[in-house]
């Protein structure tokens, strides 16, 4: 961190215009870590509309494109599903009181891939959240390439008793 000189404020030397959260900082917010964290950075965040945006950049050198599929990598919806549900998170973590609880699915409903996602496609992982109380919280997600919907659904999480996962 460094300091900004109009206003003495702390400023995040890797951060860049329009994003409100780096992948350093989603670390500091959610457990997930590589190979597994698939929110690069957050873009948009309104804590009033409920609602966050997160970006993924797929690359070519991901995990799961070694056997999903040989010569034809697809994202797989698991993995889709996955990056809406972390980015849900980051927003749950950033709620009074939830910063260091973890949710955990509960349910998956109304769930629609409609467009492979590849290597070189820049996914953006839009949620609104609709419910979010002590222990559960449901949210909306959609995930998109280039304005093209690849893949929705409501989430439904539980957030368990704190040491219930110790």
């Amino acid at each position: 961190m460094t300091d900004d000189p109009a206003d003495g404020s702390a400023v995040d030397p890797l951060a860049l215009p329009g994003v409100v959260h780096t992948t350093r900082e989603i670390e500091a917010l959610i457990p997930h870590r590589w190979p597994f964290l698939l929110v690069d950075r957050i873009v948009e965040y309104d804590a009033g509309a409920q609602r966050i945006v997160g970006l993924k950049g797929v690359t070519a050198t991901e995990w799961f494109f070694q056997g999903h599929f040989p010569g034809l990598p697809v994202m797989p919806g698991v993995m889709q599903i996955e990056a809406l549900a972390q980015t849900m998170a980051v927003y749950v973590a950033k709620q009074p009181g939830f910063g260091d609880r973890i949710g955990l699915f509960a349910g998956i409903e109304a769930c629609r891939f409609k467009r492979i996602v590849q290597p070189g496609d820049l996914l953006r992982l839009e949620v609104t959240m609709e419910r979010l109380g002590r222990r559960m919280g449901r949210g909306q997600g959609v995930a998109s390439v280039d304005g093209e919907v690849a893949c929705e659904a409501s989430l439904t999480f539980i957030i368990p008793p704190e040491g219930a996962l110790r």
